[in-house]
C-alpha cells in the first residue's frame, strides 16, 4: 500500500456486540461498593460493556476518499450459543456489520484493519457470525491487518493463564492472507509515518496503541490499557491483566504525557462513553472531561 499523505480526517464510533462480564473480574482488587458506584452488576454480578470500534476516514490531498481505517472489530458472533452465555455476549447477529451498513459501509470497503491484540473480545470480529454447519471464516477480504509483534507472538504461543483469551483458527487464516503486517518497529509501514505508536505490556505483551494525529489534540485508540472512563483512575486495574503494576506505571505515563498535548482517549469498553479529554484535578487523580458518546463523523 502506498503511503497516503491525508489532509482531513474523520472519526466516527462504531459500536459491535455487547458484553456482560463479572464486575469483580472487570475491577480486580477493587471492591464492589466502589465499581457498583460506576456500573451496577445484574443478578449474575455482570456488568455491562461495549466492544467498540474506532472508523476513521483519511481524504488526500485533491479532497477526494483515500482509505477507510477500522481500529479493532469487538467480539464479533462468533462464538457457539454455550460460549456465547458464557461470556455473556448479548447478540447472536454480526452487530458490528451491521453498524457499518448503517454507514454506507461492508467490511468489503474497509482498507485496513488495526488490532491493538488479538484477544477475542477485540479480535472476534474479524470471523463470520456463528453457524452450526460451517466453521467461521475471516471477513474484510480487502484490508491489510496490522498486529504489533509481541501481540503476534503471544497469541501464537500463549500463556496457560490467558490460553483461553485467544481464537486458535485465527492465526492461521490472517497469516495465510498475505495481508498482515506484523510491526516491530516505532511505525506501522501500512498506516505510514503520521501515527506514532505507544507500547504496553501490563495486560497482555505487546499491546499496541495507536495514536490517530488531530489538529484538537492526538487521539490514542486506549484498548485494555485504559478500556473505559473509571480505568482512568491509575489505581484500578482488571483481573484479567497480566501485570497490573506495570500496567499502573504504563497509564501513569501514557495520561501525563496526554494532558501535556491536550490528546484524548477513545475508549473500547465503556458503555457510554467513546471518546474523553483526560484532566488532572487539584489532588493529581486523573479525569475525563468532554465525554462524547457517539462521535460520527467527528473532524480532526
Amino acid at each position: 500500500m502506498s503511503e497516503v499523505r491525508a489532509t482531513r480526517r474523520r472519526l466516527w464510533s462504531v459500536l459491535g456486540n455487547s458484553q456482560r462480564l463479572d464486575g469483580g473480574a472487570m475491577f480486580g482488587n477493587a471492591p464492589r461498593a466502589l465499581w457498583s458506584r460506576w456500573f451496577m452488576p445484574d443478578a449474575r454480578n455482570r456488568i455491562p460493556l461495549a466492544c467498540r470500534a474506532l472508523l476513521l476516514e483519511e481524504t488526500d490531498t485533491a479532497g477526494e476518499h483515500s482509505r477507510w481505517i477500522l481500529f479493532e472489530v469487538g467480539i464479533g458472533a462468533f462464538f457457539e450459543p454455550k460460549l456465547a452465555d458464557r461470556f455473556g455476549v448479548m447478540e447472536r447477529e454480526h452487530v458490528l456489520l451491521a453498524e457499518l451498513a448503517k454507514l454506507g459501509l461492508s467490511d468489503v470497503d474497509i482498507d485496513v484493519v488495526v488490532l491493538s491484540h488479538l484477544h477475542f473480545d477485540h479480535a472476534g470480529g474479524l470471523l463470520t457470525a456463528y453457524d452450526s454447519e460451517a466453521a467461521p471464516t475471516l471477513l474484510f477480504p480487502n484490508a491489510r491487518f496490522v498486529v504489533g509483534g509481541g501481540a503476534w507472538d503471544r497469541a501464537c504461543s500463549p500463556h496457560p493463564r490467558d490460553r483461553a483469551s485467544f481464537i486458535p483458527q485465527l492465526q492461521p487464516q490472517l497469516e495465510a492472507t498475505g495481508r498482515l503486517e506484523v510491526v516491530r518497529g516505532e511505525r506501522s509501514d501500512t498506516l505510514g509515518p503520521d501515527y506514532a505508536l505507544h507500547w504496553s505490556d501490563g495486560h497482555t505483551p505487546g499491546l499496541m496503541l495507536v495514536e490517530i494525529p488531530s489538529d484538537e489534540g492526538p487521539v490514542v485508540f486506549a484498548g485494555d490499557l485504559i478500556p473505559g472512563r473509571p480505568w482512568v483512575h491509575t489505581p484500578i486495574t482488571m483481573g484479567y491483566d497480566r501485570f497490573p503494576e506495570l500496567l499502573i506505571e504504563e497509564k501513569e505515563a501514557l495520561l501525563s504525557d496526554l494532558i501535556a498535548r491536550g490528546g484524548r482517549l477513545f475508549f473500547t469498553h465503556d458503555p457510554g462513553t467513546a471518546l474523553a479529554t483526560i484532566h488532572r484535578d487539584d489532588r493529581g487523580r486523573y479525569t475525563t472531561r468532554d465525554e462524547i458518546g457517539s462521535p460520527a463523523a467527528l473532524a480532526l
